[in-house]
């Protein structure tokens, strides 16, 4: 059996600490089928301590309480909206060591710490797609009978990286290229779920998601049928991510949980936990079915701040697009 090494500084931290330690998460991180029970036991089992998890909506809850609140660490932040939660000052420097991440992208910001990350893609189902598309260019010259379902980038992280992505690729002509693709559309969701259920059901031919949802398919169903298309473009990055509160009761716990994160202990739970790619862990140590996964060769982000810049610009492509 293998044993995983926790450091040092995890066993010490607040031992025995009264009050859980006050952790804002997203609904699905904190459910059954989430990382959050696993990670919870993994690091309660040597801080002497206990986790409280309190899911929903995380930046409107946090703009809402403001210096009030609660949270003494907040994880499942992505990306495209870490600009707006840093912006309430309401966050403390991580203090983590950053380096030797195992992303495709270098990483700088001294606020959040990456847990995991994912490519977005269009997932395709092979009993009904036969060639999918190698490009996003192919995608829209495809026949407008292909269904495909996507989510509401006013609504949905994912939708909103779909929408940077385009805006990576397209530019200027982002929004002919949502007029192109908007008659292969049949139903924009407000959520991910919603989509994926369409698509499983067999509603859809291609739904937007993650090349990782082809690992759950093939690990968890042994199903080889649906599977990401890779375009050669490239494909949109998003990273979720754990801050610690400025404002905390308890900072030193907070500080510990922060620097397990980025451990193997947390790291191993995330590619069957949350199917998705940890962020610091070798390829040799993913579960066999991550090697069959299609590998983009170039990935795609903006940094927070300039993703946040082009919000309005690139929701307003969409909106003209599909009102064409």
């Amino acid at each position: 059996m293998k044993t995983t090494l926790i450091p040092a500084l995890i066993l010490t931290a607040s031992a025995a600490s009264a009050e859980p330690l006050t952790i804002y998460a997203p609904d699905y991180f904190g459910s059954e089928w989430g990382p959050g029970p696993a990670i919870k036991t993994a690091f309660e089992a040597h801080c002497a301590c206990e986790i409280e998890y309190v899911t929903g909506d995380l930046l409107p809850r946090l703009r809402l309480e403001g210096e009030r609140t609660r949270a003494d660490v907040m994880i499942g932040l992505n990306t495209d909206d870490a600009e707006r939660a840093r912006q309430t000052g309401l966050f403390a420097d991580h203090g983590v060591d950053t380096r030797d991440l195992t992303m495709p992208i270098e990483w700088t910001d001294t606020t959040f710490v990456p847990f995991n990350w994912g490519q977005t893609a269009f997932m395709y189902d092979t009993a009904r797609v036969e060639t999918p598309p190698t490009s996003f260019a192919a995608l829209l010259e495809a026949p407008d009978d292909l269904r495909i379902v996507i989510q509401d980038p006013r609504t949905s992280v994912s939708g909103l990286a779909l929408a940077l992505w385009m805006y990576a690729v397209f530019g200027e002509e982002t929004e002919d290229a949502w007029a192109k693709l908007a008659p292969k559309i049949t139903t924009v969701t407000r959520g991910w779920s919603e989509s994926y259920g369409m698509f499983t059901e067999g509603e859809a031919d291609m739904v937007l998601s993650y090349v990782t949802s082809e690992a759950y398919h093939i690990i968890a169903e042994e199903d080889l049928t649906k599977k990401a298309a890779i375009f050669d473009e490239g494909h949109y990055v998003m990273v979720e991510t754990a801050a610690k509160l400025a404002g905390s009761d308890q900072p030193d716990l907070a500080q510990s949980f922060l620097d397990f994160v980025l451990t193997e202990a947390f790291q191993s739970i995330i590619p069957e936990g949350n199917w998705s790619m940890p962020a610091k862990l070798p390829a040799d140590q993913l579960p066999e079915g991550f090697a069959l996964l299609g590998k983009p060769e170039k990935a795609i982000i903006y940094p927070a701040p300039e993703a946040e810049a082009l919000r309005e610009t690139v929701v307003a492509a969409f909106e003209a697009g599909l009102a064409r």
